[in-house]
């Protein structure tokens, strides 16, 4: 079925098309067949006209849970990539929380099998480690042959220096990808906010975020004897930012990501100990989110995320002390960035930067080219409300609040999947 996009600004800094409002022909392969001004509807069986519709390349979001398997009551893989597709994401990235944990072999090609015919593409994150215990490193190059883009154990740290030691020179071997979360789990001890003016007004055991920083530090010093890749998953505080911009600086091949919530909120949601403001690493303080705000528009932090993570209700609906970690964030990250920063930024951290940074295929919006394109609009204010969710589970931070633009959907994989 041929599709026509009308009267779409096109946001892609290196094409040629930036900036300019343009018709896109798409052929019934799904193949960008033409673009220009004005294209006769004649012939067309689809013909998409939005208000203010804008598009970019597929964006690609590098941390996102599903719970399947094992943890369907709080997001199944169908419904995931539903969700996923809806919210603006062509691709995203799985992590290896699950139930087996993603370590091997078969377990990658469950997911990739799951995932057939979606309109999103899934690219599994297997564990770093077996069963994610930080205690013997998994079949990584198995799992990359088998399609694994990276390798982590999901918000848990890599204790044993010489494990990561020795899964940075391995993973060399094939090119891999090293995920490291970063917290230093002796100083965070049983912390679960961020230790500061906050959590002891609340009386909340704290998490300091020199936690974090030590745990980048060591991660740092490793890569710079070791070599390889290394990726810093959801960074949280300022001075994260000035470690990981002065092993840039060496030309140490680290990358970093930084949630939604991360840039968008802090530790003063907290006041009402709602646990849908509890997180991995948790909300941190207004300097924070300036300081990431400024890594992100400096090139410092490569990546922004949702880092969507469902957690069930039972374990969210619970005093705030025993609620598990972790917000819903694939239908909100859009709308929440765009509040804050240029579109132009959140573009480049979700497109080409993640692409590269992950190894997968990075399509341009040009004429011969596949179709992977995200449909949305930049403009107009709305209050992000909980019927509205069409995750599972139901824990976002953004419930309520007053977020820029909106998402209309994505044409990839020759569909095309509308709110």
């Amino acid at each position: 079925m041929s599709t026509l996009l009308k009267n779409a600004t096109i946001i892609a800094a290196t094409s040629p098309y930036h900036l300019q409002k343009k018709d896109i022909l798409i052929s019934n392969s799904g193949t960008i067949d033409k673009i220009a001004e004005n294209i006769s509807n004649e012939g067309v069986d689809k013909v998409i006209t939005l208000e203010n519709l804008h598009i970019s390349a597929g964006w690609f979001d590098t941390s996102v849970s599903l719970g399947e398997p094992g943890f369907e009551e709080r997001e199944t893989i169908k419904n995931g990539l539903q969700v996923a597709a809806k919210s603006g994401f062509t691709s995203i990235a799985v992590n290896a929380n699950t139930n087996p944990i993603i370590d091997s072999k078969s377990d990658v090609e469950f997911l990739i099998n799951k995932a057939n015919n979606s309109a999103t593409n899934l690219y599994p994150i297997a564990a770093l480690t077996q069963k994610s215990k930080g205690i013997e490193m998994a079949e990584l190059y198995d799992m990359q042959q088998s399609g694994a883009i990276a390798f982590g154990d999901y918000n848990k740290a890599i204790e044993n220096d010489n494990l990561m030691k020795v899964a940075l020179l391995y993973a060399q071997n094939f090119n891999g990808l090293v995920l490291s979360f970063p917290k230093n789990n002796a100083i965070a001890g049983e912390g679960i906010a961020n230790e500061g003016i906050q959590s002891t007004k609340l009386g909340l055991k704290g998490i300091p975020a020199l936690a974090e920083h030590i745990h980048i530090a060591r991660d740092l010093f490793l890569l710079e004897y070791t070599g390889g890749k290394l990726h810093i998953p959801t960074i949280s505080s300022a001075k994260s930012v000035d470690l990981i911009k002065e092993a840039k600086r060496k030309g140490m091949r680290v990358t970093c990501s930084v949630s939604a919530h991360h840039l968008t909120l802090t530790d003063e949601e907290l006041n009402e100990f709602n646990s849908n403001f509890k997180t991995a690493p948790p909300l941190r303080t207004k300097q924070d989110i300036k300081a990431l705000q400024e890594g992100v528009k400096t090139g410092v932090i490569d990546i922004i995320t949702s880092d969507h993570n469902p957690i069930d209700i039972e374990h969210k609906k619970v005093e705030f002390s025993e609620a598990k970690d972790g917000v819903i964030g694939l239908e909100s990250a859009f709308a929440a960035i765009n509040s804050v920063l240029e579109i132009s930024e959140f573009i480049n951290c979700i497109t080409t930067n993640p692409k590269t940074i992950f190894g997968i295929a990075n399509l341009e919006i040009k004429e011969g080219e596949k179709a992977d394109i995200t449909l949305f609009n930049p403009e107009g204010e709305t209050t992000f409300l909980k019927e509205n969710i069409l995750s599972t589970s139901k824990n976002s931070p953004f419930v309520n609040k007053i977020l820029k633009g909106k998402v209309y959907g994505i044409f990839a994989n020759n569909q095309l999947i509308l709110n």
